[in-house]
């Protein structure tokens, strides 16, 4: 299907200029996001069954997604996907539009303001939009949770972290992070400090940008949930080190994958990562946390767990 650029192509000078524009507007929260209206596809386009989901918010914001049922036996599970800060489910499903074919239901959501989704995306929001969806997977009789895998790109990743460490509901198998960074402020302070115009306010108007949901605060509460933390070793977008961060501050079982060479939201592309995934998400599903650690030999090599 055809798939308009991701989050990762806005530049890094768009993205600080927008974070000062935002700042000297005290909209800061606005930098975080680019929503599209317009679906430019469905999955049908690349030849998946889907089903239109529709479910509200806690504040009862009406909010879109798609079910995409496995297309393989046996089916291993249900993968919620939150994806990243640009346009909407129609670009970002090709991140995971594989996965049916492994035998694996894929969920997919837009958060308020972002395509079909009603409202205005803002912090508290997008969180709550999460929580949201955990809970129709958890009502929907094809979807148990003990057999489900949260799958997070880029803020995605940073949401989904936070907002399962907040949720009251049943753990999911794992949490796979991808590209994800460690905190709001943080972020924001990085890209202000990278335009020599706005490099001397990075952090006055840094701390402009709230933290209570950075995700670095709340990650360790994922235990004992297995978390795998996937990063870009050529990711200029959000740096390898937040992943490596969010990584430390984890509780066991965690992991961490460094891609060399790959950028941002890219590593999925790479068929052997895809392979080493779906080894990982079977074994979480079948109770072995370890799975991250053992699977099939590639290129590359997981790095190995810190003390």
């Amino acid at each position: 299907m055809h798939q308009h650029a991701p989050a990762s192509s806005i530049s890094l000078r768009s993205a600080t200029l927008s974070l000062l524009l935002a700042a000297a507007l005290g909209g800061c929260q606005s930098a975080f996001f680019y929503p599209a209206q317009q679906h430019y596809g469905d999955p049908a386009e690349a030849g998946l069954v889907y089903e239109e989901v529709r479910f509200a918010s806690a504040d009862g914001t009406a909010l879109h997604g798609w079910f995409l049922p496995a297309q393989s036996e046996p089916v291993h599970g249900t993968v919620i996907h939150f994806h990243g800060n640009a346009q909407n489910i129609s670009t970002h499903v090709g991140a995971v539009w594989w996965l049916p074919r492994h035998g694996f239901n894929v969920l997919t959501f837009d958060y308020r303001g972002y395509g079909r989704s009603a409202g205005e995306p803002d912090f508290a929001g997008v969180h709550a939009d999460a929580e949201a969806a955990l809970e129709w997977a958890r009502r929907d009789p094809r979807i148990a949770l003990s057999r489900t895998v949260v799958l997070g790109q880029s803020l995605g990743a940073s949401v989904a972290i936070t907002s399962l460490a907040r949720w009251a509901g049943p753990s999911p198998a794992g949490v796979v992070a991808e590209g994800p960074f460690a905190s709001y402020r943080g972020i924001a302070r990085e890209k202000l400090a990278g335009f020599w115009l706005t490099w001397p306010l990075q952090y006055p108007l840094s701390w402009l940008v709230s933290d209570r949901f950075a995700p670095v605060d709340h990650v360790a509460a994922l235990a004992p949930v297995p978390l795998l933390v996937i990063v870009g070793g050529d990711d200029p977008i959000i740096p390898a080190e937040h992943g490596e961060r969010l990584y430390g501050a984890a509780q066991e079982p965690r992991y961490l994958w460094r891609i060399e060479g790959a950028k941002h939201g890219a590593a999925l592309a790479d068929p052997q990562v895809r392979e080493r995934l779906v080894a990982t998400l079977r074994g979480w599903l079948e109770g072995a946390p370890d799975a991250a650690r053992q699977a099939p030999a590639g290129p590359w090599d997981p790095v190995p767990p810190r003390p």
